[in-house]
């Protein structure tokens, strides 16, 4: 809007020129109507360099670059503002010394009443500060954007205040999938999964990280083409200077191939776990539970025919108790192969206080000369179903725990009864409401702290001394008692003792299935025929050897597999191939029973092994061919024989 000229007071005109003088972050001044300076006032001799003798007179016009010179800058700057009212831009003055500074100029055309033009009034500020702060961003902010669209291995982009994408970055197209013409103004949460979404989980990102300045988070996402990632998200706010959120910055990182390692990692880290806690029962599982399944043959075998001869009431019954000793040996073994082999336990019905009583003879000795072993057992206890052996098993280890909490000495007391959990106490324990049995060993030993009875159960876990315990034995009847379907609990005070129940579920009724007593016939004799001993231990082969006498077979030995080969295929006349399993010189019972068969299809075959069947082969034994569990006794080796020749 052009200014009027009107008639001032002399006291209004000086006032004015007070005032325009007083203004010095402005260069105020006036031209004629061709664009020569006819005022100064001190703001702009301060810009401009000029003092007012020097420039009146002068056309404004070498305020200007040469640039804007050649372009006639200055003649259209007054043209537009006798034309327009008013002319305003920003752009590079020169001062009298021949330096630039960036300048903000306004021109208003100044008009008589009648319109006709007087002259121009020129405001000039210098904004060079200005221009230099955001040339400045300008430049931070282009090395930003270069930065960020060379970042490849991280998508990072913005969003608006309602999550629509605003740009995009080479990372996340790369990352993502999607070009930026066909992802910018779409909503971020076409990323996540429908799980994710249908859970609101977009939303409650974007609420966090503008309520509490921050969303950080991994999950699975999803690319254009469908596929799924694992991705580290960040989403920080975006606000201006007065506070106001004006949008997000969201940085992604696909991490899928570091969650493989990871979960890879932690897989080797279990079966690494895994294998040396069964490495400490390892040893006793294999080569030793091995030999002494051997040695138990040899014994049980030979008090057999120590049997058949014996007269004397008195010899009978040493005989006999040392056989019930080699049967508890015999059971213990197959009870280490079972543990080991992590096999499914076998439960039956039976009396708990007739398993301790069975068992009481060895828990004694388990305690040693020191601990006064008392049972404490109630009567008319109901029965439980419990695999026996692993009833056994967990009892010793309480006990053997226990003992060694009281290396001065002291009490043991294994004691029964009935329990009847309703609905709160069934709380407590994570077990159903119902009859359960309680069986618990209680010593007046050291104690255990309250952090230590945290652990107790821990696989390794153990306080004692190195090569003094596993800290296997409690992690044994943790599983049993849970497996069982039952709940143990530890009740221990340092100094005091420690009592641990173990509550097992309750059976209406049940009885134990009664022994055999056939083993105490005399087995049906089979006909005459040869068998081949194939066994490397000589003590074993010995005693099998006179059992298969005994029986009415003629014999013949080999101390190996290749030794094996070599009689048969001198001996038509072998009837019956009776192999260990496990022997030296590279070839084993299964493969040699391969082997055998190859050459005498008709060949019967009886394999013998320390180990359980299901350690053999699945494809190592056929028609014809039977496995007997070491040691075995003479009657049930016999069985074996008959039932292998007739097939009945």
């Amino acid at each position: 809007m052009s200014a009027v000229s009107g008639e001032t007071t002399p006291t209004q005109e000086r006032r004015f020129q007070l005032l325009v003088d007083a203004v010095t972050d402005y260069a105020i001044y006036m031209l004629d109507p061709t664009g020569t300076i006819v005022s100064w006032n001190p703001g702009a001799q301060r810009f401009k360099g000029y003092v007012e003798s020097e420039i009146i007179g002068k056309h404004f016009s070498r305020f200007y670059t040469d640039e804007d010179l050649a372009t006639d800058l200055p003649k259209r700057a007054l043209e537009t503002a006798a034309r327009e009212g008013k002319f305003e831009a920003e752009g590079w003055r020169v001062r009298k010394d021949g330096t630039r500074f960036w300048a903000h100029v306004v021109i208003d055309p100044i008009r008589d009443r009648q319109g006709q033009l007087l002259g121009f009034a020129k405001i000039t500020r210098d904004l060079t500060e200005r221009k230099r702060t955001e040339e400045a961003l300008k430049e931070s902010e282009e090395r930003f954007r270069l930065l960020v669209q060379g970042v490849t291995d991280y998508s990072i982009f913005m969003l608006d205040p309602q999550g629509h994408v605003t740009n995009w970055n080479a990372g996340a197209q790369r990352i993502k999938g999607y070009d930026e013409s066909e992802i910018v103004g779409c909503h971020f949460s076409q990323f996540y999964t429908e799980h994710d979404r249908a859970a609101g989980l977009p939303k409650r990102a974007l609420e966090t990280a503008a309520r509490e300045g921050k969303f950080e988070a991994e999950g699975w996402r999803v690319r254009k083409d469908g596929t799924q990632f694992w991705a580290n998200v960040i989403i920080d706010p975006i606000r201006n200077e007065l506070g106001d959120l004006i949008g997000f910055a969201k940085i992604t990182r696909d991490i899928t191939e570091r969650r493989k390692a990871q979960e890879a990692l932690e897989e080797a880290q279990a079966a690494l776990f895994q294998a040396q806690k069964m490495e400490a029962v390892g040893q006793l599982t294999g080569g030793v539970a091995h030999d002494f399944n051997n040695l138990l043959t040899i014994i049980v075998n030979n008090l057999d025919l120590l049997t058949r001869n014996a007269r004397d009431p008195r010899d009978i019954k040493l005989i006999e108790s040392a056989q019930r000793a080699a049967e508890r040996g015999a059971k213990l073994t197959q009870q280490l192969l079972a543990f080991s082999r992590r096999q499914p336990l076998q439960p039956n019905a039976h009396n708990p206080n007739a398993l301790i009583e069975g068992f009481e003879t060895v828990l004694r000795r388990a305690c040693g000369e020191l601990i006064r072993l008392q049972l404490s057992l109630a009567p008319r206890v109901r029965w439980i179903s419990v695999d026996a052996p692993q009833f056994e098993s967990a009892l010793l280890n309480l006990v053997v725990n226990a003992r060694d909490a009281m290396p001065e000495g002291g009490s043991l007391k294994i004691m029964t009864g009935n329990v009847t959990l309703d609905e709160k106490d069934a709380a407590a324990t994570s077990l159903p409401p119902g009859l359960y049995v309680s069986v618990a060993v209680q010593d007046t030993g050291i104690g255990m702290s309250p952090d230590v009875v945290s652990r107790v159960f821990e696989p390794f876990f153990t306080t004692k001394e190195i090569g003094k315990g596993t800290g296997l034995g409690l992690s044994q009847v943790y599983g049993f008692v849970t497996q069982s379907g039952g709940h143990i609990k530890v009740d221990s005070t340092p100094g005091q003792g420690t009592k641990v129940t173990m509550l097992l579920p309750a059976q209406e009724s049940g009885e134990d299935a009664p022994e055999e007593e056939g083993d105490k016939e005399r087995p049906i004799r089979d006909s005459a025929g040869t068998v081949l001993i194939v066994e490397d231990e000589p003590a074993v082969r010995e005693v099998a050897s006179d059992i298969f006498d005994s029986l009415g077979y003629d014999v013949v030995t080999a101390n190996d597999a290749n030794e094996a080969i070599e009689v048969l295929e001198s001996n038509p006349g072998i009837d019956i191939l009776f192999s260990d399993v496990i022997m030296p010189n590279g070839m084993n019972g299964v493969e040699l029973s391969r082997k055998a068969r190859e050459m005498r299809p008709d060949l019967k075959i009886l394999l013998a092994s320390g180990y359980p069947m299901s350690a053999l082969p699945s494809d190592g034994l056929g028609t014809g061919v039977s496995f007997i569990s070491k040691p075995y006794r003479w009657t049930e080796l016999a069985e074996k024989l008959r039932v292998l020749r007739t097939g009945a």
